[in-house]
């Protein structure tokens, strides 16, 4: 593993960090597709190992308030469906980890600008965490398709009930991908060499969000994303 490659991908962490630490949403989803295209040997499992980070740092600097009874069905089966992640991992090449990664992007970015009126139902929460069993395991990114569900709950709301979904249900992506042998010491390293990346991130957000104009930023953040993605997928099915 090259450590020169693995610390400048950090700046690409730092960036979805603040992201994410700004208007909600956006760590694995900005510093993805550079980790996919620069060492995609360290997807998913760098990505899941840093992203605890943040979700305990979100939940130490305010007050906890979970919405527990949709949080406790996304989670439950997203416990299912996480060994299917597994096995996405397991069978799928660099280039279809990256193709993926690339659809769930513009996935992520569709969620995000839909105008979908959805409630906090059983049904809906087990939906998302069905989602988010599969592509939390295989890339990381499972955070939209919830967020969607909470949308008419309080900010701070959604905000420590993601928290706690992302911790724990990185514990369960985690235990997937060690038990079906898909977790390596590299990915372990860079996404422990990560965390601080993931803390300044975070840290430089609080300041800067008085200044932000949340409205244009998420724009460009969207159209980054989208831009991202493809250019990730046309790399994959031309290399």
């Amino acid at each position: 593993m090259d450590w020169a490659t693995v610390l400048a991908l950090g700046l690409a962490v730092l960036a979805g960090a603040f992201v994410q630490s700004s208007i909600g949403f956006g760590m694995s989803v900005v510093s993805a597709p550079f980790v996919v295209v620069v060492e995609p040997s360290l997807v998913p499992g760098a990505l899941i190992v840093m992203s605890f980070a943040l979700s305990i740092a979100q939940l130490v600097h305010g007050p906890v308030d979970i919405t527990w009874r949709p949080l406790g069905w996304a989670l439950g089966v997203r416990l299912l469906l996480t060994p299917v992640g597994v096995v996405a991992v397991a069978l799928l090449s660099q280039r279809g980890i990256a193709i993926g990664v690339g659809l769930l992007i513009l996935l992520t970015v569709a969620a995000s600008v839909s105008h979908l009126d959805l409630r906090a139902t059983p049904g809906n929460a087990a939906a998302a965490g069905a989602i988010a069993g599969v592509s939390g395991t295989a890339a990381s990114i499972d955070g939209p398709f919830l967020g969607l569900v909470l949308q008419h709950d309080p900010p701070q709301r959604v905000r420590t009930t993601m928290a706690a979904f992302f911790i724990v249900g990185n514990l369960m992506a985690l235990g997937g991908l060690v038990l079906g042998h898909q977790f390596t010491r590299e990915q372990l390293l860079a996404g422990l060499a990560w965390i601080p990346f993931v803390l300044l991130g975070y840290a430089v957000a609080a300041p800067a969000r008085k200044h932000l104009d949340k409205g244009r930023f998420r724009s460009f953040v969207l159209a980054f994303c989208v831009i991202a993605a493809l250019s990730i997928i046309v790399r994959a099915v031309v290399a």
